[in-house]
């Protein structure tokens, strides 16, 4: 149909313009000096208005009205009906979002990122608290956009993970939360487990080396990818062949820049795994947030920190780093690297504690959207849910409300919910991918990822956004969400490291 030829060649131009948005935003988390940020904000607002002026344009509605007949005559899943399915479920959101506001807020958030690395720098959250305030009121301004929403958040839900509403996430995340709870207190009753082998010395340039060698081995393509340094780490596709990562290194910690690293290559490897024929269309992409965590909780939990993993890596971690790790057996490693204590930090929280970390931010982020919470309290609040949730005191706002970089790039909701969805998620497919090829976990203890990789590629990545998050997960695992296989794998393997942890 020629219609359609027209249709790809008018969506090429469109998503040329998304990847010139996803260039400003690299340069400026990575590269860009401190004092351009107000133009950066200019840069962005101004090619996202053009972005949707181009999705809502008038031609691209009469275009559909041919189109969504004529994709109806198709076989479902064919790339032509789910494209045009998916450009028409768009543009009927996006023409509920007038253009000038799309401007204005991605311009804003620009602002709002650079003053959160000062004031994360400065442990001075009044120097972002105005401009997070505005964060908030454009946050709101989105949601009334869809007045037919159920909850104010569940139109910022829906632009990460459509189908997830508040109604869905909230006893998900209680009966997950009354799971984790009691394993926290029975981990208390146990002997703690040393980790001073991991707080040692450990020089950058050598835990670079070390992580490329994990990199290679979990065959990333170097020719469509390159590593660089952030405050936060993060995945991002600048276009078809053209992904970037960046992790941190902290210098008196081991696995922190590691896990970093082997987290945001679950995101490239889910992203590189996507076929070519949806390259330039809104389908080049992963189907949401919840599956792309699943990838990279999949790849840094399940694979990097199983015991078959450094099976094979300890020996090679322990040639870079004699004087540090020639004297430490392997076991002593392993359970140090399994400690379990609530902290204050998410990003470097245990197995077991995480989930608690985004669960408190679901909330804090309801009770803001509600008004429940001014943005002035925010802190004190923060400090609160620790202290009741996870027995921590937060005494730095650096430490608490600043430590994560969300609230200060987007919106305010929607934010942190597919964290959670991505570990249930990580374990379901972990299952599935060993019931199809029972040899992974053998392969993992000899540094090879080419089954599991290539399975995931087969059953997840190469679709993009083709299908849903709900029909990838049912056509891998014939499976729901459901959060059973999660809480069975963390009681199995800490039960190792910890034995007063019972079976719930």
């Amino acid at each position: 149909m020629e219609l359609y030829s027209s249709f790809k060649s008018y969506l090429k131009e469109y998503m040329t313009l998304d990847s010139f948005i996803h260039m400003l935003v690299w340069d400026q988390s990575t590269n860009m000096p401190t004092a351009n940020a107000d133009y950066r904000g200019h840069q962005i607002g101004f090619i996202s208005k053009l972005a949707h002026e181009k999705l809502v344009d008038p031609k691209m509605g009469r275009m559909l009205n041919q189109l969504v007949p004529w994709a109806a005559t198709l076989d479902p899943d064919s790339t032509e009906a789910r494209l045009v399915g998916e450009v028409a479920k768009d543009y009927e959101k996006a023409v509920n979002i007038p253009s000038a506001f799309m401007e204005k807020f991605f311009g804003h958030t620009a602002r709002v990122y650079q003053t959160w690395v000062e004031a994360r720098e400065k442990n001075d959250f009044s120097l972002v608290a105005p401009l997070l305030r505005e964060s908030l009121e454009y946050s709101k301004e989105y949601s009334s956009f869809f007045p037919d929403a159920q909850h104010v958040a569940d139109p910022l839900i829906d632009r990460s993970d459509e189908g997830m509403y508040v109604f869905i996430l909230q006893p998900l995340f209680q009966e997950l939360r009354k799971k984790l709870v009691p394993m926290i207190e029975q981990i208390r009753e146990s002997e703690p487990v040393d980790r001073k082998c991991l707080i040692q010395h450990y020089p950058k340039q050598k835990q670079l080396q070390f992580i490329d060698m994990v990199l290679d081995h979990l065959q990333v393509d170097r020719s469509r990818t390159r590593q660089d340094f952030s405050p936060h780490p993060f995945m991002i596709r600048l276009a078809g062949d053209d992904i970037r990562i960046t992790t941190r290194i902290r210098e008196w910690e081991v696995t922190d820049g590691l896990f970093s690293s082997i987290h945001e290559t679950g995101h490239a490897l889910y992203e590189l795994g996507i076929a070519p024929e949806l390259f330039d269309t809104p389908l080049m992409k992963g189907v949401s947030s919840g599956l792309h965590e699943s990838q990279s909780r999949l790849w840094e939990n399940l694979v990097g920190k199983s015991r078959g993993f450094w099976e094979f890596f300890y020996p090679k971690l322990q040639s870079v780093f004699p004087s540090q790790l020639g004297s430490v057996p392997m076991e002593t490693f392993y359970r140090a690297m399994h400690h379990v204590s609530p902290s204050q930090i998410r990003t470097e929280a245990d197995e077991i504690t995480y989930n608690l970390h985004v669960i408190i931010r679901f909330d804090l982020e309801l009770d803001l959207l509600t008004g429940k919470l001014d943005i002035a309290d925010l802190p004190e609040a923060w400090r609160q849910r620790y202290k009741e949730d996870l027995g921590v005191e937060v005494t730095e706002v650096k430490d608490g409300v600043l430590q994560d970089v969300h609230w200060f790039a987007d919106f305010i909701g929607g934010q942190f919910q597919g964290y959670t969805i991505g570990n249930i998620l990580s374990c379901q497919l972990f299952d599935a991918a060993k019931a199809a090829h029972p040899s992974i976990l053998t392969e993992m203890g000899q540094g090879q990822f080419s089954t599991l990789h290539d399975w995931l590629k087969t059953n997840i990545y190469q679709h993009g956004k083709k299908f849903t998050t709900t029909e990838i997960i049912h056509r891998a695992t014939g499976q729901s969400l459901s959060i059973d296989p999660y809480v069975k794998y963390l009681t199995e393997k800490y039960q190792t490291i910890y034995p007063s942890l019972q079976t719930s």
